[in-house]
């Protein structure tokens, strides 16, 4: 899809809407807000889109039933927050479709299901079938069973992540913002329409948490997300709730992200974006053009240092002598293991370690270059 127009036409569509957009301060849901969006979003798919919602909103609307009275903080309380208004939400929704002959079907997520190959085909199958029956899935992270280890951080990185799970023609991102800015919009800064590159942003001050204080990301991790699903060929559109018809039918509202890649495998989108890094390895100049320009595994006579504590398996950054990142993958070796093989050769390795030892500390097909 070149350009916004051609939502009119996308086949299968991924919308993100955020809790300040469907819940009060007071941690109630918005009937007039829920409703609105269903009705746009039901509209669409009886007129043959394939739509995937990637819904916030159940900790928000777990706050006022168990007598709270904000967001709260410690994860405990957040995971009884979500377990209680995840139902609420989806009560809320299977009406709001239901008045227009719309099934809904509720798909919780975890990092680790999509991370893990065998969780990533199952999730891949289970929406496949469910559009296949017509229905809309209503995402959200698994917020009840998710641990800080394994959260996504925000339903805006979800939203990219799904997007690119079912393949979607496009990625729509709603919330009360109705575009991004080069500045405050209440000091007259001006919209931007277009993001095609990094250069597009430069000098942008990006809002954080929105005016209703009951989400988690704002206009930075919409942007962060956008970007995700452009350079994974996906292209994005940040913009508010309510031009939300507007946006479907390809009007000229809110910052278009165009594409900037190939459809990548969903492990290195989540290593470029996502991942926990457990260690720094600083590499000698021959180790930082081979990775980088001649996309080579990363081995062990062109590592200089080490630094941190981490597993063979874990996420790392690799870094040149400046310390300036050059790639991101995952390590074949422990924190513990890697030190003695600094500058050596595989052969080498081999001879005196044994033959596990000839394998590259970072797979190429492992690898992501920043």
């Amino acid at each position: 899809m070149k350009n916004r127009s051609g939502l009119a036409k996308a086949e299968r569509i991924v919308v993100k809407v955020g809790s300040s957009s469907l819940t009060s301060v007071s941690g109630g849901i918005s009937e007039e807000a829920l409703i609105g969006l269903s009705n746009v979003l039901a509209e669409r798919r009886n007129s043959g889109t394939e739509v995937i919602l990637v819904s916030s909103g159940a900790i928000a609307a777990g706050i006022a039933p168990l007598g709270l009275d904000r967001r709260p903080t410690q994860l405990s309380s957040q995971q009884a927050a979500a377990s209680v208004g995840q139902g609420l939400l989806m009560a809320r929704y299977t009406h709001a479709f239901g008045a227009h002959g719309v099934t809904v079907s509720q798909v919780l997520l975890t990092l680790d299901d999509l991370m893990r190959r065998s969780h990533y085909a199952n999730a891949h199958r289970a929406m496949e079938r469910l559009l296949n029956f017509g229905v809309v899935p209503i995402v959200n992270e698994n917020d009840t069973v998710a641990s800080h280890e394994i959260r996504f951080g925000d339903n805006d990185r979800l939203a990219a992540l799904v997007a690119h799970l079912v393949k979607a023609d496009a990625l729509i991102l709603l919330s009360d913002v109705d575009s991004l800015y080069d500045g405050p919009p209440k000091e007259g800064a001006k919209r931007i329409p277009e993001v095609n590159s990094a250069a597009d942003l430069e000098g942008v001050n990006i809002g954080r948490v929105g005016k209703a204080g009951v989400g988690t990301g704002g206009m930075v991790t919409k942007v962060e997300a956008a970007t995700i699903a452009a350079s994974s060929g996906i292209p994005a559109l940040v913009t508010s709730t309510d031009n939300a018809a507007r946006a479907l039918a390809g009007e000229d509202v809110g910052t278009w992200f165009g594409t900037k890649g190939r459809r990548q495998p969903i492990r290195l989108l989540w290593l470029a974006h996502l991942a926990r890094i457990q260690g720094t390895i600083t590499l000698d100049d021959g180790a930082v053009k081979a990775v980088q320009e001649r996309r080579r595994s990363l081995l062990p006579a062109g590592i200089v240092s080490v630094r941190g504590d981490f597993e063979a398996g874990d996420p790392v950054e690799m870094v040149n002598r400046q310390g300036l990142p050059v790639a991101r993958g995952l390590v074949n070796y422990s924190s513990f293991e890697l030190p003695r093989m600094l500058g050596r050769t595989t052969r080498e390795l081999s001879r005196e370690l044994g033959r596990e030892y000839e394998r590259s500390v970072v797979h190429v097909n492992d690898l992501v270059v920043l």
